[in-house]
């Protein structure tokens, strides 16, 4: 079994996270994943009003008795979602672990922590990391270049990224972006994290709340099937490549703005390419890890893969590649 400072400070029995994915994050993935001994996080903005979000909060509750959170990202928007009211609903449904993310988020970790409840801040570089730490988070969730959504502007992959803020940060570290097997998870416990946070892979699971076709389009996938679209307006997002996708990349080249390629790029088109199985209805977002995702499996099935995978790198090929002297000492 891998214990970390993560999985004590979460109560679960794997260092492995389910983060907060828009129209995604719902209760029926949210429950199997903490069935499974991994942390699943609910993603309140998915649900129209902060009373839908305390109704899944306790839909999920009747599907497992095993911990879970929910994800709260503060969005820059010209018309924000009423953030206090769903941060209330949070806190009045007894939730006692929550995954900010976005902007700032310094009134919401203040309000969390006044009620006991334990904050990780998804961060895409050090020096935001550091922010958050010194804002009280209990724990940061690093993205790398590889991830799904906003890899942030600096382009740094994990590989850099992750060890850069282990060197500086001292709360529990959650690795995120490029991650789907067991190799992945020896790879960021290496680097220096206590866990790793998948998005993409979750999607790919049998109690993921999306179409089929969705599914089968993530594993027929390559690591290449993404496009970075919002590069030239610094809001980079990594979305899987489709005709919308690939048209946006074109307008921005040509100058187009936000204003002219909105209406491509509409929330309302990307949830229909979960609800239709039409992958090119919208903008809909996946990682590069899409190129280590070859099946669909449940989510019991694919924690237990990986923790199982893991401790087989661990015991039989890193063990292995060591003397009986250098064995003795490391023991």
């Amino acid at each position: 079994m891998l214990k970390t400072r993560f999985t004590e400070l979460a109560g679960v029995e794997h260092p492995i996270v389910q983060g907060g994915m828009q129209w995604v994050g719902r209760a029926e993935l949210v429950a199997a994943v903490a069935n499974a001994g991994a942390l699943g996080f609910i993603t309140a903005l998915t649900q129209p009003t902060p009373e839908d979000l305390a109704n899944e909060i306790a839909r999920c509750r009747e599907m497992t008795d095993k911990p879970f959170g929910v994800n709260l990202t503060i969005l820059p928007t010209i018309k924000p979602p009423p953030y206090a009211e769903y941060r209330a609903a949070i806190i009045e449904s007894g939730i006692r672990i929550v995954e900010t993310a976005g902007n700032k988020p310094q009134e919401h970790v203040d309000e969390f922590k006044k009620h006991g409840i334990k904050v990780l801040h998804k961060c895409t570089s050090v020096r935001h990391a550091l922010s958050a730490e010194r804002m009280g988070v209990d724990a940061i969730s690093i993205d790398g270049f590889e991830c799904a959504g906003h890899p942030g502007e600096d382009d740094t992959p994990g590989l850099i990224l992750i060890p850069a803020a282990a060197d500086k940060v001292k709360i529990p570290l959650i690795a995120s972006g490029g991650f789907a097997d067991g190799r992945g998870l020896v790879a960021a416990l290496a680097l220096g994290a206590e866990a790793i946070n998948m998005g993409t892979r979750f999607m790919c699971t049998k109690e993921s709340p999306i179409h089929q076709l969705i599914k089968e389009r993530i594993v027929a996938n390559d690591e290449r099937e993404t496009e970075l679209i919002f590069r030239t307006m610094r809001n980079t997002s990594r979305v899987a490549r489709n005709a919308v996708s690939t048209k946006v990349v074109a307008m921005e080249k040509e100058g187009a703005n936000f204003e002219q390629v909105r209406e491509l790029v509409a929330g309302a088109r990307g949830k229909m390419v979960y609800a239709t199985g039409n992958a090119d209805e919208g903008i809909w977002s996946a990682g590069q890890a899409q190129g280590l995702i070859h099946d669909i499996p449940s989510c019991a099935e694919l924690v237990s893969r990986i923790v199982r995978e893991a401790e087989t790198i661990i015991r039989s090929r890193l063990e292995g590649i060591m003397s009986p002297a250098q064995r003795e000492v490391a023991a």
